[in-house]
């Protein structure tokens, strides 16, 4: 039996599992989480994460209200600390303490005017989170040779060189031969993560003894590929991300040499974002491969040694599915490309689906919809002996699940969910569930002379109204579900409305004699006369289409589904304000509004006029008022009587006069 040695440091380092621990802790707080990035590189915990609820951006601008954005351990630049300052979203800070200590030493550097070399990957986000505390004055490098060249471009001037924490130790050893000795301009920091190190060199040594590496971790993990470069200089290595990957690697060498070899020896680490899980069930499903085949040896050999005349042809023949045009069968996608999928069906044909028949959805490409190992259910279409070739189809099993539902939904009135995939003769094309649902222009809730173009890539609401089940397309309405929702909204709000209850709602249209505004699935109406306390000519003049208005319910009409709404508050009349500011015997600035044969209307307060009578126009007698004033003309008045019940003012020009000559 092969002997299997995991390193001791293996697997998640400290701030990795810190940052999990964070997010973890979150989600039990009930917290809504959005990582800046996958928190880790590694597949089955991010999408532990996700089933959790938590949710992955790639920029701050994506995080919705009161969303905590958790900074994961690679850190971020100054910008994104400032903009999510900005937004006023909570944050979680899971930067791992190494790479804040990187950070303080490339913002302190900054300061002071030097000069910072990096060494790492300038796209690694570690990196890029570095850069961000570094303004302009820095410059990355791969190896020694880049940063000798480095050297000689700013000697002379203030260098510090720091690392990102997961970077080569072999490769920044060369680096620190190659620097000048005891020059008094430059600063090395070494910024290495221990952990780091230690799982490198730990990595290497045992390597060095065994006959097969195994290293776990994600594909574009930076520290897990710098453990396969190191594993891969001693012996034959594999990089995988789980256990099931195993099954899928060619290790029929390993096996033989493990039946041959019983000190056979096998070597397992682990990058640092792989949980002690995967690592488990590496080791569990390696020892049971190399178990399961030792077995197959033995009953191989002892079914040989009983039957010398077995006809093996026979045997491996009896092995292989038998495929019928029209048969339901498996297939296992081998690999995938623009214009059809192969698939292992465990038979003598090899099978292919052509890319017409994947997916109903002509819109969507082979990559998008399988991808290699993938089991997939079909139906065979041809079968050629001839030519070993076996022709599937994915789409013909998933229109018939997909018709099944679509029936049910029509049955049941189901609202369903889909983009829109085509805009076509007279309506538009959604695929639900391999199923094309023709949704016709007059269904779609759209004005007769818009344009269906606006639908392209929007995901609507439908329901069935038609699905005939020998047909592979359904008939389906988007504005039947507008009218369902809005029938729901209408009889929500009689449920509550009252006179005076106020709303907040949208202006939907405007007519000549008022503003409908939608009070939430339902409109009511603001007259004219209620959206100003002055006279206008049109709605248009106080309010247009989309604004967002406070009104409140004057009358309601149930029977004929009518609201009156009231938008004129009574703080803002104008004649209240004017009786709480003037009273009679005031003397006013006032403009001649308008002009009459018998004197001339003037305006104290906007929205109130008052008479100026011909014969109070002037100190003497007046023939023509246009004689002494003009519309537009500003002129001292005495207010001489107020009407409450009316609503009339009447003033003079003379009695004013009178009252400052005197005064004078």
């Amino acid at each position: 039996m092969a002997q299997i040695t995991v390193t001791k440091t293996a697997g998640f380092c400290f701030g990795v599992n810190r940052a999990v621990q964070m997010v973890y802790k979150a989600l039990d707080e009930g917290k809504p989480v959005a990582t800046l990035g996958p928190i880790i590189h590694n597949t089955d915990a991010v999408n532990d994460m996700l089933a959790r609820g938590a949710r992955i951006i790639e920029d701050v601008s994506e995080l919705r209200p009161g969303e905590y954005c958790v900074i994961r351990s690679h850190g971020v630049g100054r910008e994104v600390y400032d903009r999510l300052a900005e937004l006023g979203n909570p944050v979680i800070d899971a930067t791992c303490p190494f790479v804040s200590k990187i950070h303080r030493i490339a913002a302190e550097a900054t300061e002071r005017g030097d000069f910072i070399l990096i060494a790492g990957d300038e796209n690694h986000p570690e990196v890029q989170g570095i850069i961000g505390h570094c303004h302009k004055n820095y410059s990355v490098f791969t190896d020694e040779v880049v940063l000798k060249g480095e050297i000689s471009k700013h000697s002379g001037e203030a260098i510090d060189i720091l690392s990102q924490t997961t970077y080569n130790n072999k490769i920044w050893e060369k680096c620190i031969k190659v620097l000048p000795d005891d020059d008094p301009n430059i600063v090395v920091y070494d910024t290495i993560c221990t952990a780091t190190e230690q799982r490198q060199s730990d990595s290497a040594a045992l390597a060095a003894q065994s006959d097969l590496m195994i290293v776990i971790g994600g594909r574009h993990s930076s520290n897990t590929v710098k453990l396969y470069d190191i594993c891969s200089g001693y012996c034959r290595t594999f990089h995988i991300e789980n256990a099931d990957e195993l099954n899928t690697l060619d290790l029929t060498d390993v096996i033989r040499e493990a039946a041959a070899k019983p000190d056979l020896r096998i070597g397992i680490t682990a990058g640092a974002s792989t949980p002690s899980k995967i690592i488990e069930e590496v080791v569990s499903t390696m020892e049971e491969i190399l178990n399961n085949n030792a077995e197959n040896t033995e009953n191989t050999a002892a079914a040989a040694a009983s039957d010398e005349d077995i006809d093996f042809a026979q045997a491996i023949e009896e092995t292989f599915v038998k495929l019928r045009n029209g048969a339901r069968v498996k297939g296992v996608v081998m690999s995938v490309n623009n214009s059809e999928v192969m698939v292992d069906l465990g038979a003598k044909q090899t099978g292919t689906v052509p890319a017409s028949e994947l997916s109903g959805d002509p819109t969507k490409k082979p990559e998008e919809l399988v991808h290699v190992g993938d089991v997939l259910d079909l139906i065979v279409i041809k079968v050629s002996d001839q030519d070993g070739m076996a022709t599937l189809s994915k789409k013909k099993v998933d229109e018939q699940a997909g018709l099944d539902k679509v029936i049910k939904a029509k049955e049941e009135g189901t609202v369903l969910e889909a983009p829109v995939s085509a805009i076509v003769k007279g309506g538009v094309n959604v695929y639900y569930e391999g199923v094309r649902v023709f949704i016709p222009a007059s269904q779609t809730g759209l004005p007769r002379e818009a344009s269906l173009d606006s639908l392209k890539g929007e995901t609507v609401k439908f329901i069935i109204i038609e699905a005939p089940e020998r047909r592979r397309s359904a008939v389906g309405s988007i504005r039947a579900v507008s009218r369902r929702e809005r029938d729901a909204a209408k009889a929500k709000f009689w449920e509550t409305a009252e006179v005076g209850k106020e709303y907040e709602g949208e202006v939907k249209s405007l007519t000549s004699y008022g503003a409908f505004v939608d009070l939430g699935g339902i409109d009511g109406m603001v007259h004219i006369s209620e959206l100003s306390w002055n006279r206008i000519k049109h709605p248009s003049q106080v309010v247009s289409v989309g604004d967002v208005l406070k009104v409140y319910i004057k009358a309601l009409d149930p029977e004929n589904n009518r609201i009156s709404l009231g938008y004129k508050k009574a703080e803002d009349n104008p004649w209240e304000k004017f009786l709480s500011e003037y009273q009679v015997g005031d003397i006013a600035d006032a403009k001649i509004v308008s002009i009459t044969s018998f004197g001339a209307f003037a305006q104290i307060v906007e929205g109130v006029d008052g008479l100026i009578h011909i014969s109070q126009l002037a100190d003497r007698r007046v023939e023509n008022v246009k004689d002494v004033v003009s519309v537009g003309d500003e002129v001292r008045v005495k207010i001489t009587n107020i009407d409450e019940d009316s609503k009339r003012i009447s003033l003079s020009i003379r009695e004013a006069m009178d009252d400052e000559d005197f005064e004078d």
